[in-house]
């Protein structure tokens, strides 16, 4: 479903934060040949700290349920077909020994759509992006040759969800409506937890339970979200992703001063952490969970620049 993105968002794209003017190439403290960023931050230490964090055996799905109808950042669309190949008119397959019968399905979609992962190479400054990669040399319309979604390693990790719409006192935060490096710290005091590194973080806005359903238009056309201060108080923290019940993580409008999508370029090309969008946390929030053991295996596409995602939430 295209949706016309409100006349701000576009002109915000022409926005440069004020604090985030291009910088110089700094290549990754992982090594010049690094391709996966903060996912170097996984290990079997840091795995069996999450795993003790399941304490009551329960599972949830992170991600949400998507049709043609979800609304995307337009062009993005979504289209799925189910066929019975080789069977019009009622025919049977006899080959299989037996009257046969099976549906397949055909999916054209964008996969930056509903529950996403933005890869390292998605979003850039002047045509650089994450590790000194300059876009002539790795960005193919076949695929990416280097960054590919396909090599992030499953993501497994201590995840802490902080409740930003509670922090606000309310339930569904404005569009516009940001937090940084106080309110950060503040909920996260108020919840009694503290991130620290390879930490998955989930910021939970209200955004998508109190809009998608009710006003797609709206939903798709503005967020509330992290700003750049936080983007870079995140990253001091070496976290290994940062994530929100919201399309884009960040506000929009953005934050005065704040170009749009300004800490994507923090986090991703600067810092190698990656973006999860539209994550589903108002459960865990009214679950009383602050922190839980996050799990994630993509599915591996060649190439691919984002990928539609179903983390699991264990606690």
């Amino acid at each position: 479903m295209k949706l016309s993105i409100i006349p701000k968002l576009a002109s915000a794209f022409c926005l440069v934060a004020t604090s985030g003017l291009a910088q110089d190439c700094v290549p990754s403290k992982w090594g010049a040949d690094d391709e996966i960023g903060s996912a170097n931050l996984v290990s079997p230490e840091n795995t069996l700290m999450a795993l003790g964090l399941v304490k009551q055996g329960k599972s949830l799905p992170l991600g949400i349920i998507i049709d043609s109808s979800t609304p995307a950042f337009a062009p993005r669309s979504l289209n799925l077909q189910v066929v019975q190949p080789n069977q019009q008119g009622g025919q049977k397959l006899t080959q299989f020994g037996y009257p046969a019968s099976y549906n397949d399905d055909i999916l054209q979609t964008w996969v930056g759509i509903g529950s996403q992962i933005d890869g390292l190479g998605h979003l850039g400054e002047n045509g650089m992006y994450y590790n000194c990669n300059d876009e002539k040399d790795f960005a193919a319309i076949t695929g990416l040759k280097k960054m590919g979604v396909h090599n992030i390693p499953p993501l497994v990790g201590r995840g802490v969800v902080l409740d930003m719409a509670g922090h606000f006192g309310k339930d569904v935060m404005a569009a516009g409506e940001h937090f940084g490096e106080a309110e950060i710290k503040a909920a996260a005091s108020a919840q009694g937890v503290a991130v620290g590194k390879g930490d998955i973080v989930l910021f939970h806005t209200g955004w998508t339970e109190g809009m998608l359903e009710s006003d797609p238009t709206a939903w798709v056309s503005g967020e509330p979200g992290l700003n750049v201060e936080g983007a870079r108080y995140l990253a001091s923290l070496d976290v290994m992703a940062v994530g929100a019940d919201t399309w884009g993580v960040e506000p929009i409008p953005p934050a005065p001063g704040d170009g749009a999508f300004y800490g994507h370029v923090v986090l991703l090309k600067e810092n190698g952490i990656y973006l999860l969008e539209t994550m589903d946390t108002g459960p865990l929030v009214r679950d009383g969970v602050s922190e839980f053991m996050f799990v994630l295996g993509q599915a591996r596409i060649r190439g691919t620049v984002q990928m539609i995602i179903n983390p699991v939430a264990l606690y």
